[in-house]
């Protein structure tokens, strides 16, 4: 009798982790980059970050984004199982001066599963 219940318990502790955000279910995390495509130099822009993941609970959850400029980390946010990002789809803003045409990438990872390809976009300086 005791081993059905532990049966029982463990068959509900997993249905509970797949309604709660679908461990078996989820992607992993993507970005993508809202910037304009070209600028006078000197400009300061605001780089607006989408990461889409389809689990947020304790368990699975996206655990960091970044954003670089060339080759230079300018922006990174990580998270925790208690302190996730606030939606499955959510968003960041950052500033950023453009002084010459520049490659933009955002990355963002999932705890479990990892991240999708970088989204990558160029701004160019207007002559």
């Amino acid at each position: 009798m005791k081993n059905n219940n532990i049966w029982l318990m463990l068959i509900l502790f997993l249905s509970a982790i797949f309604i709660n955000g679908g461990i078996a279910w989820a992607n992993k995390s993507s970005a993508a980059i809202e910037v304009p495509e070209s600028v006078s130099k000197a400009t300061e822009i605001t780089i607006r970050v989408t990461v889409t993941h389809s689990a947020n609970n304790f368990l699975h959850y996206t655990k960091w984004v970044r954003v670089s400029a060339g080759d230079k980390e300018i922006a990174r946010w990580d998270f925790t199982s208690s302190q996730r990002p606030e939606a499955a789809v959510f968003t960041k803003e950052i500033k950023y001066i453009v002084d010459g045409n520049v490659e933009i990438k955002a990355e963002a990872s999932c705890n479990i599963h990892g991240g999708k390809e970088p989204a990558i976009v160029k701004v160019t300086v207007k002559e």
